[in-house]
């Protein structure tokens, strides 16, 4: 009867337990009635301003990290890229429909966390009021886009007529989950994983071997867990970022969870200082879902299937990565300015800084994205396309033509199309210690890293072999 009791006395104080952690993040005796992020800023008006400085409202941000610019804010909404090129403009909200009604696109704010304005540079009230808290701190929240009385466009909860249930939704207030961050990470660039390559809905809850951080089995990391910074400014920069949201509070494996020397092993431990973790940790991404490794504008066709029209796309699953040099520093091409080529003739949109020489750099492993862009005949700049309205008619002249005057003011555009490639730094989907690279996977005939692209004349251990003898 004793050992009955004891146990239902242990029951009651774990649901206790776990009753009180719930609670601590719960909002269910803050909350009444949710009437939208004003409700928020009763109690939180200081972490929304501190939000709205922050990139993921701004969608730029100040640029210590690229080596070709000085004090210029840059990110998203100022830059051309090799995806869907530009959110600004008609791309940023609005419904698109083809001939048949179904709605094909409804603009980049979809993974923007804020209500459908775009952001603008003075706090105010209206700014204060766009930014949607729920989309990165509650459970269940989802949202879709509603027309508005003034013939606009905003982003509504889906249970903006059910009260009862908005409110429910509302009080389910926590810091942002793997399931929160992916509800935009992985779903941006067109299509699941199209972008990043090594953020997929898997790291949702994945197996240990399919990323040791994230697994339950595993670390049980959440994204916050590491990036999260002061102030609603994230840690961490991927060589492709223009701008940096923590310049002062850089993020890196080594020195915080990892020491500068972990394997207790000094032939690995010799690598440390000039080979970053993720190179011989993450042997390849995109395990689950396939990634955009090219994007051809140029190669328009319909597709029966999406209903739509669309790029020329290659997939590309389980890709072993690209190893360059990185010292934290890129070179980004900047809108408005003449487009630099490699010897290949391509566009350099995104390239690492650093070399063998340079004391700061490591071997870093990367998504290299080829793309095909429009270039202006006589500035050489880079030119983004109006890609929304696009996917309904089909006309890639038209959609280049109006995405120059809203971009550039520039009308009567000649044009002509050029290859294009992007260094995407890759840091997700780590594999536990026994699944990391051996030294045969690089240090072998037809191994995997290229030795003359990365400065050497050949495999340096063969050096290091003759030395010895």
């Amino acid at each position: 009867m004793r050992v009955h009791m004891l146990a239902v006395l242990v029951i009651i104080g774990l649901a206790a337990s776990f009753r009180g952690a719930a609670a601590e993040y719960s909002h269910e005796d803050h909350i009444k009635e949710y009437k939208g992020t004003r409700t928020c800023l009763k109690c939180h008006r200081e972490d929304a301003e501190s939000f709205f400085h922050s990139q993921h409202y701004q969608w730029q941000g100040v640029t210590p990290g690229l080596v070709n610019t000085e004090d210029e804010r840059l990110g998203k909404l100022s830059m051309v890229n090799d995806f869907c090129t530009n959110p600004s403009g008609s791309q940023w909200i609005g419904e698109v429909r083809n001939e048949e009604g179904k709605v094909l696109a409804k603009g980049c704010s979809a993974c923007h966390a804020g209500l459908g304005k775009i952001p603008g540079q003075q706090i105010t009230k209206a700014e204060l009021e766009n930014i949607d808290c729920l989309i990165c701190h509650a459970s269940g929240y989802r949202r879709d886009l509603y027309p508005t009385e003034d013939g606009g466009w905003e982003w509504r909860s889906i249970l903006w007529k059910n009260q009862e249930g908005l409110n429910s939704i509302a009080r389910r207030i926590s810091m942002p989950t793997r399931t929160m961050c992916l509800r935009c990470h992985s779903a941006s660039g067109g299509g699941p994983n199209y972008k990043r390559g090594d953020i997929e809905y898997t790291l949702k809850d994945p197996p240990r071997d399919f990323d040791v951080h994230m697994s339950s089995e595993g670390h049980n990391l959440d994204c916050v867990d590491c990036h999260a910074g002061d102030a609603h400014r994230v840690r961490g920069r991927g060589a492709d970022l223009a701008a940096t949201d923590s310049p002062d509070n850089p993020l890196s494996c080594s020195g915080e969870c990892h020491s500068e020397t972990p394997h207790q092993i000094a032939a690995i431990d010799s690598h440390t200082d000039r080979v970053y973790c993720t190179a011989c940790h993450i042997p390849t991404f995109a395990k689950d879902e396939p990634t955009d490794m090219r994007r051809d504008w140029s190669d328009i066709h319909y597709s029966t299937e999406k209903g739509k029209f669309t790029y020329t796309v290659e997939l590309e699953k389980d890709v072993v990565p690209v190893y360059a040099w990185f010292n934290g520093k890129s070179f980004a091409q900047l809108p408005g300015t003449p487009v630099r080529r490699n010897d290949k003739g391509e566009i350099t949109i995104v390239l690492p800084d650093g070399s063998r020489d340079d004391p700061d750099a490591r071997i870093h492993a990367f998504k290299v994205h080829g793309g095909r862009l429009p270039v202006l005949d006589d500035k050489q700049w880079l030119v983004p396309i109006a890609t929304e309205e696009f996917y309904a008619h089909g006309d890639i002249d038209k959609a280049i033509r109006e995405a120059a005057e809203m971009f550039y003011g520039l009308e009567d555009i000649e044009y002509s199309w050029s290859d294009t490639i992007r260094y995407m730094g890759i840091y997700h989907e780590v594999t536990p210690k026994e699944d990391a690279l051996q030294c045969l996977d690089c240090h072998r005939p037809g191994g995997r890293m290229d030795w003359q692209a990365l400065g050497y004349e050949r495999d340096p251990l063969e050096d290091r072999l003759k030395a010895s003898r």
